[in-house]
């Protein structure tokens, strides 16, 4: 039943959780796109399409954002309600504290359940959206941008030089426009002046160029002597650029990032890791079946020897053999250790290739249960840093941004750190994909079960008074080192 000393706590609760998830959000964000701010500039993007890329990357970064959130709001909720003394009267009246944290425990459980359902079917689509989007960003060249005094050459086919340019950066002087399509030579264009303009939809640049000659050398290029050398002059020449190529114009297809494995669900993941492992049986089964074509005397040695026929002499002379070219002519000898050796270049061969294969379908099924188990460790993460947050904020009993917020910067960055190195093990295959993923819960979910004990006891923890005499005991022993020196 839900009672008032569970609104109480849901109020305190609701508030910090949703102002500390949006600005964890946008610090995230913020992160991401710093890391990024060089691609961004000079490619003449629109705010439609910055704002769908902050839309796509706030949704991949909403489970790492949620944990975060839970744990800084239960640290500040508990530690609000300890530094008001509430808690105090809270437990006088015989009410627990695990009874005062069972609102906010299924609140977590609620989040952790969202975290997750956002994880295997929001993240998988927004992973694609901003990847795709992101290399389309990254490979755009920059947006149409001539100085003077600088060859520009970005415009396919061409290279263009201008001496200057008025401030209205329209009326240009001393032209110079190179045509790179000629097989012969690079034809060429000469204008003392004209005028530059940009069509209003940025798609063509046009010169109106003024006073000028034009080059042109014609004629089959493998037939040099019988080219033809064109100069004309003009006094008015009008010559249009496609800027196509520049900026950010063309999209490509979702589809070209479709078949990584952080674009799949739980379900795809499940499909995508019971076909890598049925290919991975395949290979191994084609590859005994090689090595049985190689060495077709091999079931030949598993057979024994019927020697109860043979005279004395010769079941004598057979016992006598040590080794096997003992057993061969004189003249077949050489032939025989030829091809052995062509035999045994084979096998090594056909076992590196076996090696490289089986290597890169390990990587892949590792990648896949990654990002499998990465789904639910992402998830129960809310649960256990929420038991981590509540009995500390009970325990230190501050409340606002200051000491809870170094506390949760202090847990999150070993849940982060641990989780990473754990993901990075598992990639390289030092441990496996369940231990990788899993780490940072073994090593926290502890943690928070301490924690909750000692809140439990009215535990004086994190108490300067509690460590008084430790810090006495410091303050003699440095004390006597400087009398003695």
């Amino acid at each position: 039943m839900f009672k008032k000393l569970d609104k109480l706590v849901v109020k305190a609760f609701l508030g910090p959780f949703m102002a500390t998830f949006f600005i964890t959000l946008l610090v995230l964000v913020i992160q991401f796109f710093w890391l990024y701010i060089d691609d961004f500039v000079g490619k003449g993007l629109g705010a439609g399409v910055i704002l769908e890329f902050i839309i796509y990357q706030s949704a991949v970064l909403v489970p790492l954002a949620l944990p975060l959130a839970v744990l800084l709001s239960s640290l500040m909720t508990f530690g609000s309600l300890g530094e008001s003394f509430e808690l105090v009267a809270i437990k006088s009246a015989g009410i627990s504290l695990l009874r005062f944290m069972r609102p906010l425990f299924f609140i977590s459980l609620l989040v952790g359940f969202i975290a997750f359902l956002f994880s295997n079917y929001v993240i998988p689509v927004a992973n694609l959206k901003s990847r795709t989007l992101l290399a389309d960003i990254v490979y755009a060249k920059p947006a149409f941008d001539l100085k003077e005094g600088v060859f520009y050459d970005r415009i396919n086919g061409y290279a263009i030089k201008i001496g200057s340019k008025e401030s209205n950066d329209s009326i240009i002087r001393d032209v110079i426009i190179y045509e790179q399509g000629n097989l012969l030579q690079d034809n060429f264009i000469m204008a003392k002046s004209g005028v530059m303009r940009v069509t209003p939809d940025k798609r063509i640049l046009e010169f109106n160029l003024q006073d000028g000659w034009r080059y042109q050398e014609r004629g089959n290029p493998y037939e040099g002597t019988r080219s033809e050398y064109i100069r004309v002059g003009f006094k008015t020449y009008n010559k249009q650029f496609d800027l196509g190529s520049l900026g950010f114009t063309n999209r490509t297809a979702d589809s070209v990032n479709k078949n990584n494995e952080r674009m799949f669900s739980m379900r795809q993941l499940n499909k995508a890791l019971d076909s890598l492992e049925r290919e991975t049986k395949a290979v191994m089964d084609r590859m005994a079946a090689d090595m049985t074509y190689l060495f077709p005397f091999s079931t030949v040695l598993k057979k024994p020897w019927k020697t109860d026929k043979l005279p004395a002499a010769e079941k004598k002379q057979i016992g006598a053999v040590k080794q096997f070219k003992q057993l061969l002519p004189d003249t077949a000898i050489i032939n025989v250790g030829s091809a052995a050796k062509s035999t045994a270049s084979s096998v090594r061969m056909s076992a590196e290739s076996l090696r490289y294969v089986m290597e890169d379908k390990n990587r892949s099924i590792r990648r896949h249960a990654i990002e499998w188990h990465r789904k639910i460790t992402l998830s129960l993460a809310c649960i256990i840093l929420f038991l981590i947050g509540a009995p500390l904020g009970a325990i230190i009993r501050k409340g606002g941004l200051g000491t809870p917020l170094i506390f949760a910067i202090v847990f999150f960055m070993l849940f982060y750190f641990s989780s990473t190195i754990g993901e990075k093990f598992a990639k390289e295959n030092t441990v496996t994909p369940l231990l990788g993923m899993w780490m940072a819960t073994l090593v926290l979910l502890p943690v928070g079960l301490f924690l909750t004990y000692k809140a439990l006891r009215d535990s004086k923890l994190l108490n300067k008074e509690t460590y008084t005499p430790i810090l006495r005991l410091f303050s003699w022993i440095t004390y006597r080192k400087k009398s003695t020196t």
